[in-house]
């Protein structure tokens, strides 16, 4: 399905972690302090980290999202027996820095290049967005960084993704958001983007009434939709 079939899009929006910036590349560095449990603890600590904001959003018992990121990581240590200090202070100061996807600076200039607004929409904090697209050299691609830390909340609330039209003064049908996380896509779907599924790891379809306008391997594909 192409992004032209519609009203032409005058924003690119992207999610930033597991999208942008490669949310197991912390822990890639350090796999050989880990041992085998190095995949089973990344996934441990992505895992916890998203579980950790659905709870507190549902709540309404915000902990920014770097507090979050460390809550989880010390949980994935304790599920994997791992104790070493050390090794804990270095994966957190390596999730300040993470690796961009290959694509991802070519996609963004492109994108700008032909006049497009392109942005960050993620739980991330400030800081942390800040930190990784200066680490990655595409922050001087990016017209605005939204972080939910404004609102004191996470995705999927609805008033998250409104952060974006009401900053840029467009209608929701305007905005074209990629995300690598089915349940974001859902949740920008239902809000009204036109929203795109960067499903690279091959994922199963989940919320079959919130369907994404286009499903792709990678955000390379979306230059042809553009």
């Amino acid at each position: 399905m192409s992004l032209s079939s519609s009203k032409p899009v005058s924003a690119y929006v992207f999610d930033a972690y597991g999208t942008l910036f490669d949310v197991h590349a912390a822990v890639r560095r350090h796999a050989g302090d880990l041992g085998a449990e190095a995949t089973r603890l990344s996934a441990l600590w992505r895992e916890k980290q998203l579980e950790y904001s659905w709870t507190r959003a549902l709540m309404g018992r915000y902990l920014d999202f770097w507090t979050l990121t460390e809550q989880a990581l010390d949980t994935a240590m304790a599920i994997t027996g791992k104790t070493d200090a050390g090794l804990r202070q270095r994966l957190l100061d390596a999730y300040w820095k993470l690796d961009c996807y290959q694509e991802v600076p070519t996609v963004l200039k492109r994108l700008k290049d032909d006049g497009n607004r392109v942005a960050i929409l993620s739980n991330g904090s400030p800081a942390m967005l800040e930190s990784a697209a200066r680490a990655a050299g595409i922050d001087d691609l990016l017209d605005e960084v939204f972080s939910t830390d404004l609102l004191k909340t996470y995705k999927t609330r609805q008033d998250v993704y409104e952060l974006v039209t009401n900053h840029f003064r467009i209608y929701p049908e305007a905005v074209s958001f990629q995300s690598s996380n089915r349940w974001d896509i859902a949740g920008a779907t239902a809000f009204g983007f036109r929203s795109v599924w960067i499903n690279r790891a091959g994922a199963a379809d989940e919320y079959a009434d919130l369907p994404p306008v286009a499903v792709l391997a990678d955000l390379e594909g979306l230059l042809a939709l553009a």
